[in-house]
């Protein structure tokens, strides 16, 4: 069974950047569509961006383009999330996600997905 462990939160003030990891354990992605979500609390979840393993096509949210990069490490399976210029409203849990030949549509959705990790915490401050 492949896990999915989420590491790189943490507390930082507005306007400075982290680097969100995601490494998958137990397999490898393959063809599979990767991406991260975000849920603050009171609020429903967000998708954020999305890569595609196999030929590194990226999406993302409105929210994020500009600010967040998303990218593979092939050698280490592991999917990252660098997020530069972030504001308060960028608090939140945020998690990495996994499905096997997922449209964006799809993915985005955030349902039925194969795999997902526990989450790792972002709270930036003002």
């Amino acid at each position: 069974q492949v896990q999915l462990v989420e590491s790189g939160g943490g507390l930082v003030q507005a306007g400075g950047s982290l680097r969100l990891s995601c490494t998958a354990s137990g397999g490898a992605f393959s063809n599979y569509m990767i991406g991260w979500f975000r849920q603050a609390p009171g609020k429903e979840r967000e998708f954020v961006a999305a890569i595609t393993w196999s030929t590194t096509t990226t999406y993302y949210a409105d929210s994020a383009r500009g600010r967040f990069t998303i990218s593979r490490d092939g050698a280490k399976n592991t999917v990252y999330l660098q997020m530069n210029s972030l504001k308060p409203e960028d608090t939140a849990v945020y998690s990495c996600a996994a499905d096997l030949a997922s449209t964006l549509l799809t993915f985005s959705s955030g349902n039925e997905l194969d795999y997902w990790g526990k989450g790792t915490q972002v709270t930036v401050s003002s």
